[in-house]
């Protein structure tokens, strides 16, 4: 085993271990402060919009999971380089590791959640990782050759007791490198065992998780109107009237979802208006609740993508707590502020006009999911969630777009951000192979707050065609929809295009999803055996 080699591998390992502890720590002590999550956040808010848009477009909902890993691979190349630097220039490595632990604690002393401890996780997996450097080096076997009578070796270098015919290493030679692998080892699956079980701790084990699956929802003052008949259409493959929250889409910037205790929770309106208005978790509770069903979508869908869900949401009329506040005349936006301090500007007459405006506590019957807002968050029918849907929401500020501007539009997207007509099909999938004969073209449509009145649907070239329409729960939630198809031999092109409540296409022309969300018809392609 070459030198470098090792201590590359040394590097790596004790970067392993020291993350490891420092994931176990953030569990135990100061869980938004996990060292992956804080740089990630970092690095979230400080990437450019493009980079933003690539990684969704590219990774979806699993674009946080593609982030942790590139941070880790960019950690590990990184450590590499600190074990080689330590090798053969003593203290160099441990500093870097250092360094980087105290850089990241003080970076998690600037994040808005932040606590008195949240230093302390980035600093031990420094600390961790600096030692164990130093350790696993003095370990590592050298390379078969003995120095000079009269010549000390590099401190942390371990010399062959004698030099080994070529290409047959002394049993003192290969006793040293087991040793160095097995502690090398260890101390990498100790520090992969650490971070699962730290991760594990944080989003399986709270205390807020146990408040949560102890609540009991009230009974909504105004339910849900029953769907009605036919809502649900008897297509395999087609969405679900309602999204399991399961299934729901995610996109937040949240690498760890914030966990607020709702005993602790308190929401604040301020800003433009004649009376500040201060709300608890239980004066909530005991308001007349009204249910809603509800569409919501990300603004960076793109044309027949899967970031729109509809549920069926428990909450109480944001515009009955802004009538209490009175926002004066000047006022146009409503800044609503995270827990974990993102923000979105909401125009003011979406959260005062008719329109189901919810401060949401429960989803499809039972509370909100910890990431998909809990204890409290913002449902706002017709807006894309960007500019709408804060989730662990905390605080309302009253202002006007000329004097504030919230995380997304700080980074190039729209300010106001009403979603676009869409349709999507979702039988068959682009792609598929079907059989000859009596087949079905079947999706979904929405423009939450508009409605939907019909869907066409077009076979190759041949004219556009009406497809039935199932009952739509409300003007604020999608409609599914199907249309039977003679499929004959052949490969065959399948679009759709959906016409709202008030007679207007869905436009054809092309736009992707910045700054104010995709156009298009969806397109998909079926051969036919």
């Amino acid at each position: 085993m070459r030198r470098s080699g090792a201590a590359a591998a040394a590097g790596g390992a004790a970067a392993l271990l020291g993350a490891g502890a420092g994931e176990l720590v953030a569990a135990l002590a100061a869980p938004t402060a996990s060292p992956f999550a804080v740089i990630g956040g970092a690095l979230i808010d400080a990437a450019p919009t493009w980079a933003k848009d690539t990684a969704i477009a590219w990774f979806g909902t699993a674009d946080k999971l593609a982030l942790l890993i590139g941070i880790g691979v960019a950690l590990l190349a990184v450590a590499a380089i600190a074990g080689v630097a330590e090798s053969r220039w003593r203290g160099v490595g441990v500093i870097a590791f250092a360094a980087l632990g105290v850089g990241v604690g003080v970076l998690a002393l600037t994040r808005a959640d932040a606590g008195p401890l949240s230093w302390l996780p980035a600093v031990i997996a420094g600390a961790v990782a600096a030692v164990f450097l130093r350790t696993l080096l003095s370990l590592a076997p050298a390379e078969g050759v003995v120095p000079a009578e009269g010549v000390v070796p590099a401190e942390g270098v371990v010399p062959s007791e004698r030099v080994a015919p070529e290409g047959a290493p002394s049993d003192t030679s290969a006793h040293s490198r087991r040793r160095f692998l097995a502690w090398t080892g260890g101390a990498a699956i100790v520090g992969v065992a650490l971070a699962v079980g730290g991760t594990l701790a944080r989003a399986g084990s709270t205390a807020v998780m146990v408040v949560r699956d102890a609540i009991r929802l009230p009974r909504p003052a105004l339910p849900a109107p029953a769907a009605p008949a036919g809502a649900a259409l008897d297509v395999a493959g087609l969405s679900p009237l309602i999204t399991p929250n399961s299934d729901f889409y995610r996109i937040d910037t949240a690498l760890v979802v914030p966990t607020v205790d709702p005993a602790q929770w308190q929401l604040r309106i301020h800003g433009l208006v004649d009376h500040e208005v201060r709300l608890t978790w239980d004066e909530l509770l005991a308001l007349p609740l009204i249910e809603a069903p509800v569409t919501l979508s990300c603004v960076s869908n793109p044309v027949g993508g899967d970031l729109v869900g509809n549920a069926v949401w428990l909450g109480y009329p944001i515009r009955e707590l802004l009538a209490r506040a009175q926002p004066h005349a000047d006022a146009d936006m409503v800044l609503s502020t995270s827990a974990d301090g993102f923000t979105a500007g909401t125009p003011l007459e979406a959260l005062t006009d008719d329109r189901d405006a919810l401060l949401a506590i429960g989803m499809n019957g039972e509370p909100l999911p910890l990431e998909h807002g809990f204890p409290v968050r913002m449902v706002v029918p017709g807006l894309y969630g960007y500019v709408s849907a804060t989730k662990w929401v905390t605080d309302l500020e009253v202002t006007r777009f000329d004097r504030s501007r919230a995380y997304w539009t700080d980074r190039g997207w729209s300010a106001r951000g009403p979603i676009k007509l869409q349709s999507r099909i979702d039988v068959p999938r682009s792609g598929a192979q079907i059989t000859a004969g009596d087949a079905v073209i079947a999706g979904v449509a929405w423009q939450p707050g508009t409605g939907v009145s019909g869907v066409e649907v077009q076979v190759d070239d041949e004219p556009w065609q009406r497809a039935e329409l199932a009952p739509a729960l409300s003007s604020d939630t999608w409609v599914q929809w199907r249309m039977p198809w003679r499929a004959t031999p052949g490969a065959h092109v399948l679009r759709c295009r959906a016409i709202d409540a008030d007679g207007n296409a869905q436009t054809g022309a092309s736009a992707p999803p910045a700054p104010d969300g995709a156009t298009g018809w969806h397109t998909v392609t079926a051969t036919v055996a």
